[in-house]
């Protein structure tokens, strides 16, 4: 088999394709012991037993060291199960492994391999009997489930959760700004009028930011004179820029080309 895409292209051994397997579902309380369990452990017997004319039954009983495996106070698990087993037959399914070089610093570099370990052929389901130390277990998970996450707890002294703070940290931030570019106090009407001429002396039109830059002023302030000479640009090229109304421009006209001077000459050749 070969993948496509960004994947490596690897081999996919199907020696083991015709083998059957059996895809068993087990309860969590049965999954979490196993896992808890070494991997040298015996965790439990299967028994298969099967009278003429019968289906076949199939059984599960838990070994003693898996039982032994709990935490202080966690109630005890079944130790009998029984299989409940229906077979396959409108799916394929499959179990694959994958194995992966022992040894990466060889001189020929082992590659990784896929297998195929059989075909999923029944699938078992496992259930406790309903047996006293099962009903146990199931009221204990019931028990569990019922107590809410959060609960309600009556104190006998204040808690202080949390340190009061005299200011938050974005309004000293804030505070600080505004003192290192100083306060912006109103200046005389005609003073920044001067200021305002003088600037679009050197260049025709200004955004409002490079305005306040340059006479300091604040802006609502500024706007309402520049709204008296000067007109706001909602067009392209200049949009969003204001410019000096024309009764206020004086702006120095490119000066002409000299035009060449004509002289007289005197012929006097006819004369002579």
């Amino acid at each position: 088999m070969s993948s496509t895409g960004s994947h490596i292209d690897r081999d996919l051994d199907l020696s083991n394709a015709g083998r059957g397997v059996w895809l068993v579902k087990v309860p969590k309380y049965i999954a979490s012991k196993w896992e808890k369990a070494p991997g040298h452990l015996e965790v439990g017997k299967l028994k298969i037993s099967k009278a003429p004319g019968q289906k076949a039954k199939v059984s599960l009983s838990l070994s003693e060291a898996v039982l032994c495996l709990k935490e202080p106070g966690e109630e005890s698990i079944p130790k009998e199960h029984r299989l409940d087993v229906s077979t396959v037959t409108r799916q394929t399914l499959g179990v694959f492994s994958h194995q992966t070089p022992q040894n990466a610093d060889s001189v020929v570099p082992e590659s990784e391999k896929l297998f195929m370990e059989g075909r999923i052929v029944q699938k078992l389901e496992c259930r406790p009997y309903a047996d006293n130390c099962y009903m146990k277990l199931k009221l204990e998970s019931i028990r569990k489930a019922s107590v809410p996450t959060r609960q309600v707890q009556q104190l006998d002294r204040v808690v202080q959760s949390y340190k009061p703070v005299s200011d938050h940290k974005h309004n000293i931030e804030y505070a600080e700004k505004k003192k290192a570019e100083g306060k912006k106090a109103r200046d005389d009407k005609d003073a920044v009028l001067e200021m305002l001429f003088a600037a679009f002396e050197k260049h025709q039109y200004y955004n409002i930011k490079d305005l306040v830059k340059i006479t300091r002023q604040p802006v609502t302030y500024l706007k309402d004179i520049l709204k008296e000479v000067c007109n706001y640009n909602l067009k392209n090229p200049h949009r969003n820029m204001w410019e000096l109304k024309p009764e206020y421009r004086h702006y120095k006209e490119p000066a002409k080309p000299e035009e060449p001077k004509k002289m007289d000459i005197d012929d006097d050749s006819d004369n002579e």
